[in-house]
Protein backbone atom coordinates (compact mmCIF):
# COMPACT_ATOMS: atom_id res chain seq x y z
CA UNK A 1 0.00 0.00 0.00
CA UNK A 2 1.54 3.45 -0.97
CA UNK A 3 1.45 6.47 1.70
CA UNK A 4 0.89 9.63 0.53
CA UNK A 5 3.30 11.92 1.60
CA UNK A 6 2.99 15.76 1.44
CA UNK A 7 4.67 17.69 -0.87
CA UNK A 8 8.17 19.16 0.66
CA UNK A 9 6.72 22.40 -0.18
CA UNK A 10 3.74 21.61 1.51
CA UNK A 11 5.52 20.59 4.95
CA UNK A 12 7.18 23.76 4.85
CA UNK A 13 3.97 26.08 4.25
CA UNK A 14 2.64 23.81 7.23
CA UNK A 15 5.92 24.56 9.82
CA UNK A 16 5.59 28.02 8.76
CA UNK A 17 2.31 28.74 9.74
CA UNK A 18 3.01 26.84 13.50
CA UNK A 19 5.69 28.83 13.57
CA UNK A 20 3.43 32.39 12.78
CA UNK A 21 0.90 31.24 15.37
CA UNK A 22 3.65 30.29 18.30
CA UNK A 23 5.61 33.63 17.64
CA UNK A 24 1.92 35.75 17.93
CA UNK A 25 1.28 33.84 21.23
CA UNK A 26 4.55 35.04 22.21
CA UNK A 27 3.52 38.66 21.01
CA UNK A 28 0.33 38.26 22.49
CA UNK A 29 2.14 37.33 25.88
CA UNK A 30 4.75 39.76 25.91
CA UNK A 31 2.50 42.47 25.22
CA UNK A 32 0.37 41.50 27.95
CA UNK A 33 3.11 41.02 31.03
CA UNK A 34 4.39 44.62 29.33
CA UNK A 35 1.18 46.20 30.16
CA UNK A 36 0.46 44.31 34.07
CA UNK A 37 4.05 43.61 34.85
CA UNK A 38 4.32 47.17 36.39
CA UNK A 39 0.95 46.63 38.17
CA UNK A 40 2.11 43.12 39.61
CA UNK A 41 6.13 44.71 40.29
CA UNK A 42 5.00 48.03 41.67
CA UNK A 43 1.59 47.85 42.74
CA UNK A 44 -0.30 50.67 43.76
CA UNK A 45 0.15 52.23 47.69
CA UNK A 46 -2.31 54.38 47.15
CA UNK A 47 -4.89 53.85 50.40
CA UNK A 48 -7.69 51.45 50.66
CA UNK A 49 -10.99 52.42 48.67
CA UNK A 50 -12.72 53.33 51.65
CA UNK A 51 -10.19 55.92 53.39
CA UNK A 52 -11.47 58.70 54.11
CA UNK A 53 -10.79 61.46 51.34
CA UNK A 54 -9.93 65.14 51.70
CA UNK A 55 -9.19 67.48 48.45
CA UNK A 56 -5.80 66.73 46.65
CA UNK A 57 -6.37 63.08 48.22
CA UNK A 58 -8.66 61.55 46.73
CA UNK A 59 -6.72 58.82 44.43
CA UNK A 60 -7.48 55.01 45.95
CA UNK A 61 -6.83 51.38 45.29
CA UNK A 62 -8.89 49.96 42.56
CA UNK A 63 -9.26 46.24 42.53
CA UNK A 64 -12.83 45.49 41.37
CA UNK A 65 -12.51 41.60 42.98
CA UNK A 66 -12.33 43.14 46.13
CA UNK A 67 -14.70 45.72 46.60
CA UNK A 68 -16.21 45.99 50.08
CA UNK A 69 -20.05 44.98 50.98
CA UNK A 70 -21.86 48.45 51.30
CA UNK A 71 -25.35 48.24 53.27
CA UNK A 72 -27.65 50.93 52.44
CA UNK A 73 -30.23 51.81 55.17
CA UNK A 74 -33.85 50.63 54.32
CA UNK A 75 -35.86 53.06 52.11
CA UNK A 76 -32.83 54.73 50.72
CA UNK A 77 -32.98 52.96 46.96
CA UNK A 78 -35.34 50.63 45.57
CA UNK A 79 -33.85 47.27 45.46
CA UNK A 80 -31.79 46.59 48.12
CA UNK A 81 -27.85 46.49 47.98
CA UNK A 82 -26.83 43.09 47.50
CA UNK A 83 -23.14 41.88 48.70
CA UNK A 84 -22.34 40.41 45.70
CA UNK A 85 -21.89 42.55 42.52
CA UNK A 86 -22.53 40.59 39.29
CA UNK A 87 -19.95 39.97 36.84
CA UNK A 88 -22.92 41.86 34.22
CA UNK A 89 -25.24 44.08 34.68
CA UNK A 90 -28.49 43.28 36.64
CA UNK A 91 -31.66 44.63 35.46
CA UNK A 92 -34.20 45.07 38.56
CA UNK A 93 -37.32 46.91 37.97
CA UNK A 94 -39.21 48.81 40.52
CA UNK A 95 -41.13 51.61 41.71
CA UNK A 96 -39.64 54.92 43.46
CA UNK A 97 -41.58 57.79 44.45
CA UNK A 98 -44.40 56.89 41.90
CA UNK A 99 -42.59 56.54 38.98
CA UNK A 100 -41.19 53.66 36.43
CA UNK A 101 -37.45 52.57 38.39
CA UNK A 102 -34.80 50.36 37.14
CA UNK A 103 -31.73 49.62 38.59
CA UNK A 104 -28.40 49.29 37.09
CA UNK A 105 -25.92 46.77 39.18
CA UNK A 106 -23.17 45.28 38.14
CA UNK A 107 -19.88 45.24 36.40
CA UNK A 108 -20.76 46.78 32.58
CA UNK A 109 -20.04 43.69 30.62
CA UNK A 110 -19.48 43.73 26.85
CA UNK A 111 -22.47 43.27 24.99
CA UNK A 112 -24.81 44.63 28.04
CA UNK A 113 -26.22 47.75 25.70
CA UNK A 114 -27.75 45.03 23.31
CA UNK A 115 -28.78 43.27 26.29
CA UNK A 116 -30.70 46.71 27.99
CA UNK A 117 -31.92 47.46 24.25
CA UNK A 118 -33.69 43.84 24.30
CA UNK A 119 -35.12 44.18 27.81
CA UNK A 120 -36.05 47.17 27.54
CA UNK A 121 -38.09 46.18 23.73
CA UNK A 122 -42.15 46.36 25.09
CA UNK A 123 -41.99 47.60 28.09
CA UNK A 124 -42.24 51.05 29.66
CA UNK A 125 -39.16 53.21 29.98
CA UNK A 126 -38.22 53.99 33.14
CA UNK A 127 -37.95 57.66 34.65
CA UNK A 128 -35.56 57.03 37.25
CA UNK A 129 -32.30 54.67 36.84
CA UNK A 130 -30.28 53.83 39.88
CA UNK A 131 -26.83 52.99 39.24
CA UNK A 132 -24.32 50.68 41.02
CA UNK A 133 -21.31 49.35 39.17
CA UNK A 134 -17.68 49.20 39.46
CA UNK A 135 -17.30 49.84 35.81
CA UNK A 136 -16.49 48.00 32.56
CA UNK A 137 -16.77 47.99 28.90
CA UNK A 138 -16.52 52.20 27.97
CA UNK A 139 -18.01 51.39 24.35
CA UNK A 140 -21.43 49.29 26.23
CA UNK A 141 -21.34 52.59 28.98
CA UNK A 142 -21.52 55.24 26.26
CA UNK A 143 -23.97 53.20 24.50
CA UNK A 144 -26.08 52.60 27.44
CA UNK A 145 -25.99 56.63 28.41
CA UNK A 146 -27.20 57.77 24.76
CA UNK A 147 -29.94 54.99 25.36
CA UNK A 148 -30.96 56.81 28.99
CA UNK A 149 -30.73 60.18 27.65
CA UNK A 150 -33.36 59.31 24.49
CA UNK A 151 -35.26 57.95 27.03
CA UNK A 152 -35.26 61.12 29.83
CA UNK A 153 -34.45 59.26 32.29
CA UNK A 154 -32.90 60.89 35.68
CA UNK A 155 -30.14 58.73 37.15
CA UNK A 156 -29.51 58.24 40.92
CA UNK A 157 -27.18 56.94 43.19
CA UNK A 158 -28.10 55.77 47.17
CA UNK A 159 -25.36 56.43 49.53
CA UNK A 160 -24.71 52.95 49.20
CA UNK A 161 -23.62 52.72 45.57
CA UNK A 162 -20.49 52.89 43.81
CA UNK A 163 -20.58 54.34 40.01
CA UNK A 164 -16.86 54.37 39.11
CA UNK A 165 -14.59 53.56 35.78
CA UNK A 166 -16.67 53.79 32.98
CA UNK A 167 -20.25 53.87 35.28
CA UNK A 168 -19.78 58.05 35.68
CA UNK A 169 -20.72 57.70 31.53
CA UNK A 170 -23.94 56.19 32.41
CA UNK A 171 -24.48 58.73 35.25
CA UNK A 172 -23.70 61.98 33.08
CA UNK A 173 -26.71 60.83 30.43
CA UNK A 174 -29.41 61.07 33.21
CA UNK A 175 -31.60 64.61 32.50
CA UNK A 176 -31.21 65.03 35.95
CA UNK A 177 -28.52 63.69 38.26
CA UNK A 178 -28.77 63.14 41.93
CA UNK A 179 -25.78 61.19 43.79
CA UNK A 180 -26.17 60.92 47.56
CA UNK A 181 -24.10 61.48 50.44
CA UNK A 182 -21.69 59.17 50.81
CA UNK A 183 -22.14 57.48 47.35
CA UNK A 184 -18.51 57.23 45.57
CA UNK A 185 -18.33 58.58 41.95
CA UNK A 186 -14.68 57.67 40.26
CA UNK A 187 -13.01 57.87 37.29
CA UNK A 188 -9.19 56.68 35.54
CA UNK A 189 -7.20 55.69 32.77
CA UNK A 190 -9.66 53.05 30.32
CA UNK A 191 -7.88 50.37 27.87
CA UNK A 192 -10.99 50.90 25.35
CA UNK A 193 -10.47 47.15 23.85
CA UNK A 194 -7.34 48.02 22.06
CA UNK A 195 -5.57 45.14 20.15
CA UNK A 196 -2.39 44.59 22.16
CA UNK A 197 -1.60 42.92 19.50
CA UNK A 198 -0.68 46.30 17.28
CA UNK A 199 2.19 48.06 16.88
CA UNK A 200 2.29 50.87 19.20
CA UNK A 201 1.56 53.57 17.19
CA UNK A 202 -1.36 51.96 16.26
CA UNK A 203 -2.28 51.18 19.82
CA UNK A 204 -2.13 54.56 20.77
CA UNK A 205 -4.12 56.04 17.72
CA UNK A 206 -6.71 53.50 19.31
CA UNK A 207 -6.66 54.78 22.46
CA UNK A 208 -6.46 58.19 21.27
CA UNK A 209 -9.56 57.83 19.65
CA UNK A 210 -11.69 56.30 22.11
CA UNK A 211 -10.61 59.51 24.81
CA UNK A 212 -11.91 61.27 21.51
CA UNK A 213 -15.06 59.67 21.38
CA UNK A 214 -15.36 59.71 25.45
CA UNK A 215 -14.79 63.62 25.32
CA UNK A 216 -17.25 64.19 22.65
CA UNK A 217 -19.86 62.18 24.91
CA UNK A 218 -19.83 64.27 27.53
CA UNK A 219 -20.29 67.19 25.69
CA UNK A 220 -22.87 66.01 24.12
CA UNK A 221 -24.34 65.16 27.72
CA UNK A 222 -23.64 68.60 29.03
CA UNK A 223 -20.76 67.45 31.18
CA UNK A 224 -17.60 69.14 31.57
CA UNK A 225 -15.09 67.75 29.53
CA UNK A 226 -12.25 68.49 31.88
CA UNK A 227 -13.40 65.65 33.87
CA UNK A 228 -11.02 63.58 31.76
CA UNK A 229 -8.15 65.19 33.00
CA UNK A 230 -8.12 63.21 36.34
CA UNK A 231 -9.24 60.14 34.71
CA UNK A 232 -6.04 60.53 32.14
CA UNK A 233 -3.71 60.91 34.98
CA UNK A 234 -4.73 58.08 37.34
CA UNK A 235 -3.28 54.42 35.96
CA UNK A 236 -5.99 51.73 35.33
CA UNK A 237 -4.74 50.09 39.17
CA UNK A 238 -6.20 53.35 40.67
CA UNK A 239 -9.71 55.14 41.02
CA UNK A 240 -9.64 59.02 41.39
CA UNK A 241 -12.84 59.50 43.73
CA UNK A 242 -14.60 62.63 42.88
CA UNK A 243 -15.62 65.23 45.90
CA UNK A 244 -18.90 66.64 46.13
CA UNK A 245 -17.62 70.05 44.49
CA UNK A 246 -16.51 68.25 41.58
CA UNK A 247 -19.23 66.28 40.95
CA UNK A 248 -21.06 69.66 40.64
CA UNK A 249 -18.50 71.46 38.79
CA UNK A 250 -18.10 69.17 36.13
CA UNK A 251 -22.00 68.85 35.94
CA UNK A 252 -22.16 65.64 37.22
CA UNK A 253 -24.65 66.26 39.10
CA UNK A 254 -27.51 68.94 38.75
CA UNK A 255 -29.29 71.69 41.23
CA UNK A 256 -32.08 70.65 42.85
CA UNK A 257 -34.51 72.32 40.62
CA UNK A 258 -32.98 70.60 37.56
CA UNK A 259 -31.27 74.00 36.42
CA UNK A 260 -28.12 72.42 34.11
CA UNK A 261 -24.95 73.92 35.89
CA UNK A 262 -22.45 76.59 33.40
CA UNK A 263 -20.16 74.23 31.75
Amino acid sequence: MSVLRPHPGTRGAIRAILWLQVGLAVVLLGSELIRVLPQIVWPSAAPELTAPLAPGDQTRRYRPAELPARDAPPGSRPVPVTTDMPSRLLFEPATWEGRETLTLTGTIAPGDAERLSDYLDGRTAPELVFLNSPGGSVGDALSIGRSLREMEAETRMSQADICLSACPYMLAAGVRRQVAEGAMVGVHQHFFGENIALPAFLAVEDIQRGQGEVMAYLAEMGIDPLLMQPALVTPPDEIYLLTAEELSRYGLVTPADGAEPDT
